[in-house]
């Protein structure tokens, strides 16, 4: 733990800023990642996706194992139930290769959710059964590629990609609330704004109390060099931009709040913590045009910073963040393969530390995680989605009490090796309908409606 301190606090001058000299690690991960893909699209992966059971039934989770109709695979499971899919072709894709999703609710509680693809984003509606219903598309903006990310505020949705000169779409999902057959929208018309002044991104973060977008991985040749390049979208209609937090050059992904924690001299502020490639740094962006860096803190095992989240939107002490190459490089605790979440005490936002970690059962990449209500919603490619009760981190912040509650794999193909440590499998999950129904996008398949039964 000694060890721990230590790196914690490490002066931001002794500390090297890769996303300032080049992203060299960023450049490996996605290279790494379009290999895999390349090889899935030889072997036909995705040409040969199927509806997996042939009605919108719930398909219980029984001794291990999704029951559904004789002869149709099934899904390994603990404590979740499948209860709708629909395939990414089914949703009008070309491609059929998934990657993000997001949700929304409408004001008068139906809800809906926003499935990236790598050309598009189709939109379902989950129905009071858990079932799907596929209503539009909408196309990519410019071309194909792996990466697209989607947040909702005040019912639009902003979409990112990493293809070239895509801009961010602005698409006001109200528009779903009367279609009655299925549609591809146009990229134009049907567009509540296009923000088209920079080219491709990687992420992007939403502070809907602040009414503002944060665009993360934009050009690193930019002024804005990958940072959070900040979007007031309180007029969607007329959206603006700022400032932008650059100081620490490339951001992967980032959770901006209106703070409430512990840390009295921020209370109010905007703050935002953000997963810099090879470290969590936090950030005071309270004033747009005059961002500043609160810390930059490392940690033992360190391969890739992607993402993380606070296991208490009311308390905002605790943090838990997913490196996405420790278990492929071997790092640290993450050596032996399997899903490891590192544990952060973010009491001080000048002196957070990594105080533990966490491990997954079985061997996995692990990409995005979401908390809700004390349980860590993780999507974790190759094992799919993987339920974890952290209400222990309260009184143990170490991680030795955190259990698995459930899972859903919808990657079945590495069961029976214990998993794999690739980039194969589930991209991303929605936890935050009020019905209680998840939504999962798997790479290869496409989106399925699952519920939680613990």
């Amino acid at each position: 733990m000694k060890l721990l301190s230590a790196i914690a606090t490490l002066a931001l001058s002794g500390l090297a800023v890769a996303s300032d000299e080049g992203g060299g690690e960023m450049e490996r991960l996605m290279a790494m990642k379009e290999e895999t893909r390349a090889a899935q699209r030889a072997d036909g992966v995705f040409d040969n996706q199927r509806s997996f059971f042939s009605a919108q039934a719930t398909q219980k989770c029984v001794n291990g194992k999704t029951q559904g109709v004789p002869g149709q695979i099934q899904f390994g499971c603990e404590n979740v139930d499948l209860h709708g899919f629909i395939s990414h072709g089914d949703m009008g894709s070309i491609t059929k290769e998934g990657n993000d999703v997001w949700g929304w609710t409408s004001p008068d509680g139906r809800e809906f959710g926003a499935v990236g693809a790598t050309d598009g984003t189709s939109f379902v509606e989950v129905k009071s059964d858990g079932s799907l219903v596929f209503l539009a598309r909408l196309p990519t903006q410019t071309t194909s590629a792996i990466w697209r990310d989607i947040k909702v505020i005040d019912g639009y949705a902003y979409i990112s990609s990493e293809a070239p000169g895509h801009g961010l779409q602005v698409f006001d999902l109200r528009k779903l609330l009367t279609i009655k057959e299925p549609v591809t929208l146009d990229i134009k018309k049907d567009l509540t704004f296009w923000w088209n002044k920079f080219g491709s991104a990687h992420n992007v973060i939403a502070n809907e109390e602040e009414k503002m977008i944060y665009v993360c991985g934009t050009s690193r040749s930019s002024a804005c060099k990958g940072g959070l390049y900040m979007l007031d979208v309180s007029n969607p209609n007329a959206i603006t931009t700022p400032g932008c937090a650059s100081e620490d050059g490339y951001t992967h992904d980032a959770q901006c709040v209106t703070y409430k924690g512990p840390d009295t001299q921020y209370l109010g502020k905007q703050i935002c913590f953000a997963y810099n490639e090879e470290t969590l740094t936090i950030w005071d962006v309270t004033n747009k045009s005059a961002p500043k860096i609160i810390s930059r803190t490392a940690y033992v095992g360190a391969s890739y910073t992607h993402q993380g989240w606070l296991t208490d939107m009311n308390d905002m002490a605790y943090l838990l963040l997913d490196d996405e190459l420790d278990e492929m490089d071997g790092k640290g605790l993450a050596k032996n393969g399997r899903t490891t979440t590192h544990i952060f005490n973010v009491t001080s936002l000048a002196k957070p530390f990594n105080s533990g970690q966490y491990q997954s059962p079985v061997k996995a990449i692990d990409h995005n995680q979401y908390v809700k209500d004390g349980l860590s919603y993780q999507s974790n490619y190759g094992s799919g989605l993987r339920i974890v009760d952290v209400s222990s981190i309260e009184s143990d912040a170490t991680g030795k009490n955190f259990k698995q509650v459930g899972f859903f794999d919808c990657h079945p193909e590495d069961d029976d090796r214990g998993g794999d440590v690739e980039f194969f499998g589930s991209w991303s999950v929605y936890p935050y309908f009020k019905s209680g129904y998840l939504l999962l996008n798997s790479i290869e398949r496409g989106i399925f409606s699952v519920k939680y039964t613990g």
